[in-house]
């Protein structure tokens, strides 16, 4: 079983980097995110007005919504390994590959550096629609080339290195837990009106599940820089001052290392569903943002992944690694 499970996981970062997230490819993830639509309309029915009792309503969706994302991946497995070894370590391999969102994160975001080279900014604004929360309708380029690489800088962890790290720890099943968690987070973990209180179990949950792959990933970042041809020693040093430098304990992690080591300010005043959102600054404005720091975040992003893969393996292949 662990030679199985650290074969498996190599396996599947290959197929990550190899594949990515094609749209015609039926993917659990995408799942989830149905259960988790179709499970709010029917806890809302039950659930009152109150605020608390929409605490409630949401943190049951959550254990519901927990339940499944690790139950049918665990018993897959469990039944496979026990009966076909091999399909079980095919099965696991296609999971931790479903899991892992390194090339998926890249094609999405170079989307928008091929529009703004084209000088579309039109399509590059609906591009950068897909991949961050803000409003994009009244972006200029400058504005467009910081969403795509905040959220790289941002999503390096949330769908690479603390993935990574889970499917290390605990296999597909506490892989499959977490990403769960992320996804109740971005679809009902909103502080508007609507999941102020309803999301507040998502909420939290997913602050806590990050907190520690947060700085982990922040740290990897740091020492990819080198081998993304980036100032580490700057990296560092936006880190330290700014690493705090936001409404969530964890988001400001990797956009600090990220700021550094372009040279850049990210962050700072957004509007989101038409209300403007003060939020400080990251990094400092050594230059002008441009497209090119698109590729070059996503250079980073490969650099630190492989930084992630190789210590990962390394920690497994010890006797009580996992």
């Amino acid at each position: 079983m662990v030679d199985y499970s650290i074969a498996a996981f190599i396996t599947g970062y290959i197929l990550d980097l190899m594949i990515g997230d094609p749209h015609w490819l039926p993917h659990p993830i995408r799942l989830i995110g149905t259960l988790i639509s179709k499970l709010e309309i029917q806890v809302r029915k039950y659930s009152g007005k109150t605020p608390e009792s929409l605490v409630r309503a949401g943190g049951v969706l959550v254990i519901l919504v927990l339940a499944a994302a690790t139950l049918i991946p665990f018993a897959i497995l469990f039944l496979l390994y026990r009966y076909i070894p091999w399909l079980g370590f095919l099965a696991e391999s296609v999971m931790c590959y479903q899991i892992l969102a390194t090339k998926s994160l890249k094609v999405e975001s170079m989307r928008v550096y091929h529009s703004l080279k084209k000088e579309d900014i039109k399509k590059a604004r609906y591009n950068v629609s897909m991949i961050v929360g803000r409003d994009t309708d009244k972006l200029d380029e400058a504005g467009i080339a910081r969403a795509a690489v905040e959220t790289v800088a941002e999503n390096t962890s949330d769908g690479v290195i603390a993935p990574m790290i889970y499917l290390a720890v605990g296999g597909p099943v506490l892989g499959f837990f977490y990403k769960a968690v992320n996804t109740m987070d971005s679809m009902i973990g909103y502080k508007n009106e609507r999941y102020l209180y309803f999301g507040k179990a998502a909420a939290k949950l997913d602050d806590a599940v990050n907190y520690i792959p947060a700085r982990i990933s922040a740290v990897l970042m740091i020492l990819a820089c080198p081998f993304a041809g980036l100032d580490g020693k700057m990296a560092f040093r936006i880190y330290l001052r700014d690493r705090r430098n936001h409404a969530s304990p964890n988001s400001a992690q990797t956009e600090a290392v990220c700021a550094g080591a372009l040279g850049l300010k990210l962050a700072g005043d957004a509007y989101y569903f038409g209300k403007l959102c003060k939020k400080p600054s990251i990094g400092d404005a050594l230059r002008p943002i441009e497209a090119e720091d698109i590729k070059r975040v996503n250079k980073l992003l490969y650099a630190v992944s492989v930084v992630a893969m190789v210590l990962l393996t390394l920690i497994k292949l010890f006797p009580g690694g996992r």
